[in-house]
């Protein structure tokens, strides 16, 4: 951080680190056996596609890349834009490793080809007592949070939120700063 940063206040943000995706696949079995979360066999990944030649044939690519992992895993990929000009490329799979790894796969890619800083989130379900619950990586902070929606309105249940945070901060890096727990309001996942 430079020390005009410092000075005003200013926060840069995180590195992209396609890698802190993988502290995942170990959470899962502590979300599942302590706090009865199952895995809903859902996640998918969110980006903002840029205007540019370079970043559409990076998008064609992708497309490919996924379809071959579809063949291989068995993972079902459906591609959508949202009502914000973002794209969320949804998994389902009902091997958690794999929704995983094809999530590694397409932060990576992104990555790789200089537009980590497009990447927004990366979003598994989870479900307890019939309601979801998601827990979020955020690429921007490079921590994960969790997010759990009741059922009418847009409200939360902030009280199991923190009871997920205070369980699981040994093993995921999970946000400390409650204000960028950000909701994400009808997530297709």
């Amino acid at each position: 951080m430079r020390i005009l940063d410092i000075l005003f206040g200013r926060t840069r943000p995180v590195k992209a680190r396609p890698d802190a995706i993988f502290a995942m696949a170990t959470a899962a079995v502590t979300l599942e056996t302590r706090l009865e979360l199952k895995p809903a066999g859902r996640a998918g990944i969110c980006f903002k596609p840029v205007g540019s030649s370079y970043f559409e044939e990076l998008e064609r690519d992708l497309d490919r890349i996924l379809e071959l992992s579809e063949r291989e895993t068995s993972t079902k990929v459906d591609s959508r834009e949202d009502q914000y000009g973002f794209r969320w490329v949804v998994l389902e799979d009902r091997d958690f490793e794999d929704l995983v790894n094809t999530i590694y796969l397409v932060s990576s890619e992104l990555q790789a080809h200089g537009f980590g800083e497009q990447l927004l989130a990366a979003v598994f379900r989870f479900e307890r007592k019939e309601r979801p619950v998601f827990w979020i990586y955020n690429y921007k902070r490079g921590t994960f949070y969790p997010f759990v929606p009741l059922g009418q309105g847009r409200r939360r249940d902030n009280g199991l939120e923190l009871r997920l945070q205070a369980v699981m901060a040994r093993e995921l890096p999970v946000e400390q700063q409650t204000e960028q727990w950000f909701a994400l309001w009808d997530v297709p996942v």
